[in-house]
């Protein structure tokens, strides 16, 4: 199957995926524990865990850490606010037990999204990655919100989709699947914009020009992203070892 994804790559179909995650989504606050609020001269305003004057730069660090940062002049700096941390969140998915769901295995799980993907020209391990954020792989999960089964389908989307019955696992990917693929069409296969309209809404996205401003979907784009990188490159460090070894060529001697 050819992959509709491959971050930073030329696709088998010809497309690319506009992402620039990683440090967009850091800059305006995915680290839902930052405890800063930088104000810029421009209007701007930046998160950031913590910050330091490193060689005459302001070093903005963008979690506990000290390996992930933004340097910025001081002229371009007008605040430092401290904030507090928010609140811990509810958890997202409420498992719900049922027997109809009961005998689902990972074998069957992937060959769900195996086929999904199929149908959908979608990557399997970026399918497979958002059911893991979505429920953990729950087919009985249904969140605070009402939102049900394996890749969490509110009532009416799953109805659009033609779902009777979100804790069906065939049913909830297939709608699933095909409600991503519309949203990467939308939004000109823009993963980042995709999994933001998936979380929140497309109305959300369109709104606000972008992700919206909401800790939780800035969050969630950036754990399935960072999920979908992980399994990527697992994958094609499997595929090398795998690979066979060509033998080692040896001059022939002369006579």
């Amino acid at each position: 199957m050819s992959s509709k994804f491959q971050l930073g790559r030329r696709l088998h179909t010809g497309r690319f995926v506009t992402i620039a995650v990683v440090a967009a989504l850091s800059i305006f606050g995915v680290h839902a524990d930052a405890a800063e609020r930088v104000t810029l001269r421009n209007g701007f305003v930046l998160r950031c865990d913590h910050h330091a004057l490193v060689d005459g730069h302001v070093r903005l660090y963008l979690s506990a850490g000290e390996d992930s940062y933004i340097d910025r002049s001081p002229e371009e700096i007008a605040s430092f606010e401290q904030v507090p941390d928010p609140p811990e969140a509810a958890a997202p998915v409420a498992p719900q037990a049922t027997n109809r769901t009961a005998k689902l295995t990972q074998v069957d799980l992937r060959e769900m999204l195996v086929r999904a993907g199929s149908a959908h020209n979608l990557d399997v391990d970026l399918l497979a990655s958002v059911v893991k954020a979505e429920s953990g792989g729950n087919a009985g999960a249904v969140s605070h919100a009402g939102a049900k089964g394996l890749m969490q389908l509110m009532p009416d989307t799953a109805a659009g989709l033609g779902v009777q019955d979100s804790f069906q696992p065939e049913q909830n990917v297939r709608g699933g699947s095909t409600y991503l693929d519309s949203l990467l069409t939308r939004y000109h296969d823009n993963l980042a914009l995709a999994l933001a309209a998936y979380n929140a809404g497309p109305d959300a996205v369109d709104k606000y020009h972008g992700i919206p401003p909401y800790s939780e979907t800035r969050a969630y784009v950036a754990r399935v992203i960072h999920e979908f990188n992980r399994r990527v490159l697992a994958r094609e460090a499997e595929a090398r070892r795998a690979a066979p070894t060509a033998p080692a060529v040896h001059p022939v001697a002369s006579h």
